[in-house]
């Protein structure tokens, strides 16, 4: 019998002799890791199939079979098990569960504590006096949201701050066609533009109703007053909402607040689509694709959200689910839900009605993703298929590093690392190299060094350095090849190293080894694909040593101020989040930074001041 059939009988012997009452399962490789993290309301009956004979989807089956032994936890009640898998996730990371955004990667829309408030994006939600929103699902709609509340308000765009900035310069282009109110011509008053902020507020907390009749009542106001001016503008804004109104699909009443979840999967992923409705409408939509090894089913849905809402950290009044759970689990998930936001959370698994069918509509955009997901894979795995034929390699390429160097001049010598796995840029494994002991422009030495340190880590166990990669790619030619192959010889490894080599045009025209060549410009998938993650790995790297050359200039320019040296430069910056946030700010401002004196304050200001000049 072979040895992996073999502990397949004795790992299925074993869970069918488990109990069948609810608890959470840890699966473990042959090394004892943690490598999956699981909860069921009946043990024997989960544990055991995932050991039967049968059909079981791509993910799951490659989850089973690295699994070498498994340990259970027997718990009272559904609750417990929900929170005890939480943690047990939380503490292992393990490599088949699916991992979410932490708070800090979520955006939030902030009115700032000012005398002429700015509404600005943000990832930081501090203890200030400012107003936050969200948090949203990502920086596009975040941005797209600032952008209708400007169109539709006449709200300023420019970065000028008020009222320090009023009448100093001649109003932009915006001003001109009627697109902005005109602050920085004295049009507004602090009064007027504090209402038109009020709106903002109003909107972006979905009462999108009161704005209009509050605007109503205004524009009549004004007429009474033959402000008919200003009647105008109310007028305007009126019909900037009503077309906003249209663009929003209303699903539901005025005064709803709730999250609709819909859940899908097939054999090779599955995705969770959030629907977010707030004031009846949808205001934002969160698609959480599990592709790739991660494994999500049905009845992990629950620990899921729970993970979810601890991350966004803001929790609806009502979480609507698309998925089957008992009574017991619901009731569960809402407990803890509740003791998270510190007040009532209603879960709700709808049978019929209204709630129903917006279910049914999440699980729809759900299906969707999926289905996207799925013609994109195939077409990866074609395209790494016929890689792999016409390099000759013995292994399918799942993981793919590929490297670049980037200088400006002899300075800011930086390497980038962009990997490829299973035919999706890994962007959580990007790493970049800052080059220490390369002299001058010696790309070939830059690119031995960059990838001495990263092989050098093939053996610690764990992290994204740990993985082998299965081919290794880099921008340039047989020189370069050449160089890593000698270095991978040096530390007794073996691993396919080919160059990305250019045309004219600057498209990837072949691969190269250190002697011969391969042509892939007729090769439609194979260059797509590579074309993709040369531009990739280009463009990564240049971003960091951008950042590096920006961090050096910014710091020297702020150490030619008079008091200023490296350490209160790099406390500024910190403080305000680059040189544009240090110009900004007032004295006062800059002297409320620890360590930074009012003498400094103002040469610092003094500084700005003449340069505007």
């Amino acid at each position: 019998m072979p040895r992996d059939e073999k502990i397949r009988r004795e790992l299925l012997s074993r869970a069918n002799s488990l109990p069948l009452s609810p608890g959470v399962y840890i699966m473990k490789d042959r090394n004892g890791g943690v490598i999956y993290v699981g909860k069921s309301r009946k043990l024997k009956n989960r544990v055991s199939q995932y050991f039967q004979n049968g059909e079981k989807n791509i993910k799951t089956a490659r989850m089973v079979a690295a699994a070498y032994d498994f340990e259970y936890f027997l718990c009272d009640t559904e609750i417990e098990a929900l929170t005890l898998e939480n943690t047990l996730i939380k503490k292992h990371n393990p490599k088949y569960n699916v991992r979410l955004k932490d708070a800090k990667s979520y955006p939030y829309i902030k009115i700032t504590d000012e005398e002429y408030p700015r509404i600005i994006m943000t990832r930081k939600r501090e203890s200030d006096k400012g107003r936050y929103f969200g948090p949203y699902s990502g920086t596009a709609t975040v941005y797209a949201v600032i952008d209708t509340l400007r169109r539709a308000l006449n709200l300023p765009t420019c970065n000028r701050r008020f009222p320090r900035d009023i009448g100093k310069e001649r109003p932009c282009i915006y001003y001109q066609i009627k697109r902005c109110c005109g602050v920085c011509n004295g049009d507004v008053s602090a009064e007027e533009y504090s209402y038109l902020i009020g709106l903002a507020a109003e909107i972006l907390k979905g009462n999108t109703t009161a704005v209009k009749q509050s605007l109503t009542q205004q524009m009549y106001e004004y007429s009474e007053a033959e402000r008919y001016e200003a009647a105008a503008k109310c007028r305007d804004t009126l019909v900037a909402l009503e077309k906003l109104s249209q663009k929003q699909n209303v699903v539901a009443s005025p005064d709803s607040e709730q999250d609709v979840i819909g859940f899908f999967a097939d054999e090779l992923s599955s995705c969770v689509s959030v629907l977010y409705i707030r004031g009846g409408a949808v205001n934002d939509k969160e698609d959480i694709l599990c592709g790739g090894d991660r494994i999500l089913d049905a009845e992990g849905v629950g620990g899921f959200l729970i993970e979810h809402y601890k991350g966004r950290g803001a929790f609806p009044k009502t979480v609507l689910l698309s998925v089957d759970m008992d009574d017991e689990e619901v009731e569960g998930l809402s407990h803890l839900l509740s003791e998270m936001a510190g007040r009532k959370v209603n879960v709700r698994v709808p049978v019929r009605g209204a709630n129903k069918t917006l279910c049914a509509l999440a699980v729809s955009n759900a299906a969707e993703k999926v289905r996207q997901y799925k013609l994109e894979a195939e077409q990866d795995e074609g395209a790494l298929v016929r890689l792999a034929s016409l390099l000759g390699l013995e292994v399918y390429p799942s993981r793919i590093e590929a490297y670049d160097i980037s200088n400006l001049g002899a300075e800011h010598i930086t390497a980038g690392m962009v990997v490829l796995n299973n035919g999706k840029l890994a962007r959580s494994d990007y790493r970049y190299f800052r080059i220490k002991s390369v002299e001058g422009t010696d790309d070939y030495a830059a690119m031995r060094e960059a990838l001495s340190r990263r092989l050098a880590h093939l053996s610690d166990g764990e992290g994204s350095f740990s993985a082998c990669p299965d081919l290794i790619l880099l921008d340039g030619g047989r020189g370069h090849v050449a160089v890593v192959r000698q270095l991978m010889s040096e530390m007794g490894l073996d691993i396919p190293v080919f160059g990305m080599v250019k045309d004219d045009f600057h498209k990837t025209r072949s691969l190269c080894s250190d002697s011969d060549e391969i042509g892939i410009a007729r090769e439609g998938e194979v260059f797509v694909l590579l074309y993709k993650l040369q531009e990739e790995v280009h463009r990564f790297t240049v971003s960091k040593m951008d950042a590096a050359k920006r961090k050096t200039l910014t710091h020297s320019s702020l150490t030619k101020i008079k008091g200023i040296g490296d350490s209160k430069a790099r406390l500024l910056l910190s403080r305000f989040g680059g040189l544009a946030g240090v110009r900004a700010a007032n004295v006062g401002e800059l002297a409320a930074v620890k360590g930074i004196s009012r003498a400094d304050a103002e040469n610092i200001r003094k500084h700005f001041d003449e340069k505007g000049k």
